[in-house]
């Protein structure tokens, strides 16, 4: 008991309650003022941090009266009465681990949905099978937790996977989520399609970015920066294949960043979603600019990047293990299978740290 009264008070610091409490007590000085709401989106602002600030205060300060009771309890009570409350203590240790996990999440957007693309990297046929073990990866973790998850675009593979995939994963901080996994996967193994049965790495790009309500995006892309191509949807084949040129592939001629959607058999709308996550992209580009060009005035000139490989695979050896956490589990079938937020959270601990890192050299 006294453990979980010592993470409750590092929490109350971590989460600085008494900060949120007084910043609370001023915004519903501001809602309490007829005036405010002759400013809509103001009003909207000021309610929505509000809100943030009480579902936090109001939940830590529960938290904080349930364990100082039981505690109580605890020393009042015999053997018995004892094995009792264990299960109390332990719903009340999950959920102060729930609300620090909360804070983990630092990143703009962090309730969006992910935009998610994986690409193969160099290596032909293996590569390729790799980017599409991701794909299914990615796609039975966004099942496993009932979250949607909507296929864009896929380019199969000559032989076997894929060039490329792009879906959406919605659902409940589906971004925060996913975000941790942004990089460079390699995978380790005896090929399947190597005869003489030797060991081969491969390498397949993540990316994700979150999906961000339109009106947000002032973004305007003339058209003689776009090139538009259609081609033929891919299916599997049968009554449902697409025998029309529906599909749509915008590149961004200044980036080079190119978009497809053939989830419709409507070429106007598969343009217009393939637009659209164009636009996430290149707003993506310009956040990061903007927080490189944050970095260089606080004198820092390390890239805003990922690094080039976060997390490798090796299969022959059964374990995966995440370059930057240190995590590391020998259970690499039911990790393929979608068994992945031991590695996101931990990802996320990562991220929190290093934003929290920057922040202090940029104090000092």
């Amino acid at each position: 008991m006294q453990d979980l009264l010592e993470k409750l008070a590092s929490l109350r610091e971590y989460l600085d309650i008494p900060g949120k409490t007084r910043r609370l007590s001023e915004l519903d000085r501001h809602l309490s003022d007829p005036d405010l709401w002759n400013d809509p989106e103001r009003a909207r602002k000021v309610n929505q941090e509000a809100g943030s600030l009480r579902r936090v205060t109001d939940i830590y300060n529960r938290l904080q009266s349930d364990a100082s009771g039981l505690s109580e309890m605890l020393e009042m009570a015999d053997d018995d009465e004892k094995a009792m409350l264990q299960e109390e203590q332990t719903s009340l240790e999950k959920q102060v681990d729930d609300l620090y996990r909360e804070t983990l999440f630092t990143m703009q957007h962090a309730d969006a949905a992910a935009i998610v693309r994986v690409k193969s990297g160099a290596g032909g046929t293996e590569s390729m099978d790799w980017a599409g073990m991701l794909e299914r990866m990615f796609m039975r973790w966004g099942e496993r937790r009932n979250y949607k998850v909507e296929l864009i675009d896929q380019q199969d593979g000559d032989q076997a996977g894929i060039t490329s995939a792009e879906f959406i994963i919605r659902g409940e901080r589906a971004y925060g989520m996913m975000a941790p996994e942004h990089g460079v996967h390699r995978l380790v193994r005896v090929s399947p399609f190597d005869s003489n049965n030797r060991r081969h790495t491969s390498f397949a790009s993540v990316d994700v970015v979150p999906e961000v309500p339109p009106e947000e995006i002032n973004i305007h892309i003339p058209d003689s920066d776009l090139r538009r191509d259609v081609f033929r949807s891919q299916g599997a084949g049968g009554q449902g294949v697409n025998t029309t040129d529906s599909a749509v592939r915008l590149t961004h001629l200044p980036t080079g960043i190119a978009v497809a959607s053939q989830v419709t058999r409507s070429q106007i709308k598969n343009h217009e979603i393939a637009l659209q996550i164009l636009k996430q992209r290149l707003y993506d580009i310009e956040l990061k600019k903007i927080e490189a060009a944050e970095m260089a005035a606080r004198g820092e000139q390390k890239k805003i990047e990922w690094g080039n490989q976060i997390r490798s695979y090796v299969l022959d050896k059964q374990y995966v293990k995440d370059h930057r956490t240190g995590v590391m589990r020998h259970d690499s079938g039911n990790i393929l299978d979608g068994d992945l937020d031991e590695f996101m959270w931990a990802g996320l601990e990562w991220m929190a740290g290093k934003r929290s890192a920057e922040e202090l050299g940029e104090d000092e």
